[in-house]
């Protein structure tokens, strides 16, 4: 079987590798030199051109999560007629353990790393992995009672037959249009997660999101609808500070409504998979939000920094503002094609400090006069802090990627980090 393998990154080292383990001749393309050499280094042949022959006899092309459908390498293979799966389907194919999958615009991770400590509190082997980290193909081989994966729309886009035995939808809002090119395609690849399940399986969705719930509609799995906010009829969820799933209660965490959420929907997924309700518990007591999830920096005469650099959406940067009362926002960068409008409703913003390719953008959405355009991080914290009075969050929740300025949402969270601590403290980091 010889199979070709698009991009180089974790995800397409792993497949190269599962799939040399497996007896199958690997060949592959990245367009970044240095990558290529790395591959070629270590015993492949691996090309940085790309030519539509490098395909011209193979059976079959895994694609990594990074590489857009528009690439001239996704759109050859396609026209060629040639089996294309990410390689999250190409993993999946050899994985023995059942699998639970989670995605959404936001909370994926939080859900992930939840559902997964739960299980392991319950003294089941478990691995978490997919976009959380850890490709599917590093762990496929393993000897596992659980996956539980993290699957973004690029991962599922080009799946066939993956079937996760629990799966989560969390919710669906505009994203990474320049990827999809339409909300439809970004809906219908999220819907993928769930295109294989049957009655027996299980489906767990955001009951608060219109996206979500429409994804959970068409499906033919059992649903469980899913709230940080309340208890759906028929579901689970949080009230009065307590987290209800079935006949199951358990105190909730002191967290915003969106964790919360995230939680119900991780014992829900855990619960399916096996856990115990001691096992949910623990994990309900030790979740604490990934890096760059809503952190607090430090508090200074009366005003709070949070770092949420993880919010590189709308949705997630309206969601974050919301939980506090009076804020100062941080906001911009690259916006992915994704129409920024709905940040203008942000009730609790009362003013914004701008930077990046979409600072014009910003500026439009909430008012000119509301919106300070600034050049660099340093300058937005030295600004944020001279308009700040006691009672507000200064909070980072760009509501955009952070490619124009930053290698990545956590370069940029901790460039924030620095900014403020050099600012109020006097430390400057290594």
């Amino acid at each position: 079987m010889k199979m070709f393998v698009i991009g180089a990154g974790m995800s397409g080292q792993a497949a190269a590798k599962l799939a040399t383990d497996l007896g199958y001749d690997v060949t592959g393309y990245d367009r970044d030199s240095r990558t290529a050499h790395y591959m070629r280094s270590s015993g492949y042949v691996w090309a940085d051109t790309w030519e539509r022959s490098l395909i011209s006899d193979v059976d079959l092309v895994v694609t990594s999560p990074g590489v857009p459908p528009s690439a001239p390498s996704i759109v050859d293979t396609l026209d060629a007629g040639l089996t294309l799966w990410s390689e999250l389907e190409f993993a999946a194919r050899h994985v023995t353990a059942p699998i639970a999958a989670v995605t959404g615009t936001n909370g994926k991770t939080s859900t992930v790393s939840a559902a997964s400590m739960m299980l392991e509190a319950s003294g089941i082997r478990v691995c978490a992995a997919g976009n959380i980290g850890t490709a599917l193909s590093e762990v496929a081989l393993g000897s596992w009672d659980a996956i539980v994966v993290e699957a973004s729309s690029f991962q599922l886009q080009f799946t066939e037959a993956f079937h996760p035995s629990g799966a989560a939808i969390l919710n669906v809002a505009r994203d990474h249009l320049d990827w999809h090119g339409s909300d439809k395609a970004y809906a219908a690849a999220k819907a993928r997660i769930t295109a294989n399940q049957r009655e027996s399986d299980l489906l767990v969705y955001g009951a608060d999101d219109a996206g979500a719930a429409g994804v959970a509609a068409a499906s033919c799995a059992t649903l469980l609808a899913v709230s940080g906010r309340r208890i759906p009829e028929n579901g689970a969820g949080v009230s009065a500070k307590k987290l209800r799933l079935g006949y199951s209660i358990f105190t909730a965490p002191d967290l915003s409504a969106d964790f919360l959420e995230d939680l119900v929907a991780a014992a829900a997924i855990a619960r399916h998979m096996g856990a115990t309700e001691e096992g949910i518990r623990i994990g309900l007591e030790s979740f604490q939000p990934g890096a760059h999830r809503r952190a607090t920096v430090g508090s200074w005469d009366g005003v709070s920094w949070v770092n949420d650099s993880k919010a590189t959406n709308p949705h997630a940067a309206l969601s974050a503002a919301s939980a506090y009362s009076s804020v100062v926002l941080l906001a911009g960068g690259k916006s992915k094609g994704i129409d920024l409008t709905p940040m203008g409703s942000m009730n609790t913003v009362r003013r914004v400090v701008a930077m990046g390719e979409s600072t014009e953008e910003i500026a439009e959405v909430f008012g000119r006069e509301t919106v300070i355009q600034v050049s660099s991080m340093d300058e937005a914290v030295q600004l944020a802090d001279e308009i700040a009075r006691p009672g507000d969050t200064i909070l980072l929740a760009p509501g955009c990627a952070s490619f124009d300025m930053f290698a990545s949402y956590g370069d940029r969270g901790e460039a924030f980090t620095e900014a403020v601590l050099a600012r109020k403290c006097g430390f400057h980091g290594q």
